[in-house]
């Protein structure tokens, strides 16, 4: 019998959003179990970027920060060729990359569709696309798209998050449909509330912070830990018959 392998030894990947909070978990965790790493993120958030390059050269592993704007596809395609012509071959892809613009749908003015939708859907298919040309080419490639619980339910506020996060778990399912047979597995990360740099403000609304408690019957807010594993994991050889699958790492919410 052949037990299962999670080591990314000498696996190259790109994790998009990098340069904090969830995207910086992930590019560490994959390298700590062996990757390389290509840290993709605006050029504005470039020293944060860094610092994520310079824990993973800790580790003795190699990585590179590369500039992306999700949402212009010919950022999206300099950001692939940079990234193979640095690694020669991408074996994970992480689509992180998200925003979130919390309004009541009655105030959501177009600008704001407009930049949840780009970033969140528009950018992980183009990204997914511009990776996926190489991993189909070469006959293997792990693609995880990083979406929500919200993908799943609604919530208060988040119409246009909810829409983008339920098109990437349906993007998901197609992509998995057209790519399996080239060896290339397409899957999705969905956490809940996760305590990130960004999130960490809205938990200062007390009658939120208990809202959202009171929905997850393990009773605690998600860490970046808690769902870096679940990355590594589809990530690995252990999950080779695995995909076009949203694996929400909630809490329970769903479970309701």
């Amino acid at each position: 019998m052949r037990y299962p392998d999670f080591s990314l030894t000498d696996q190259k990947a790109i994790v998009t959003g990098a340069g904090q909070g969830l995207g910086q978990g992930i590019a560490w965790a994959l390298a700590h179990a062996g990757a390389d790493v290509v840290v993709a993120d605006l050029p504005s958030n470039k020293s944060r970027a860094l610092e994520t390059v310079a824990e993973i050269e800790n580790m003795g592993r190699q990585a590179r920060f590369v500039p992306v704007d999700v949402t212009d596809v010919s950022s999206i395609n300099v950001m692939a060729r940079e990234a193979i012509e640095a690694f020669t071959q991408i074996h994970v892809l992480v689509n992180n990359a998200g925003v979130n613009i919390p309004k009541l749908a009655l105030e959501v003015r177009e600008a704001d569709w407009d930049k949840v939708l780009d970033i969140d859907l528009k950018g992980t298919f183009f990204c997914a696309q511009a990776i996926g040309r190489h991993m189909v080419e070469r006959r293997y490639g792990r693609v995880i798209n990083i979406t929500s619980q919200m993908g799943m339910v609604g919530y208060f506020s988040r119409s246009a998050y909810c829409s983008a996060k339920a098109g990437v778990v349906n993007l998901t399912r197609v992509l998995a449909i057209e790519w399996a047979k080239h060896g290339v597995t397409i899957n999705t990360v969905a956490p809940t509330f996760l305590r990130t740099p960004l999130t960490e403000p809205m938990f200062k609304d007390k009658a939120f912070y208990e809202d959202v408690l009171s929905r997850i019957p393990m009773g605690r807010i998600g860490e970046i830990e808690d769902v870096v594993g679940a990355v590594v994991f589809l990530a690995s050889g252990a999950a080779s018959l695995i995909t076009g699958h949203t694996l929400a790492v909630d809490g329970g919410w769903l479970a309701w």
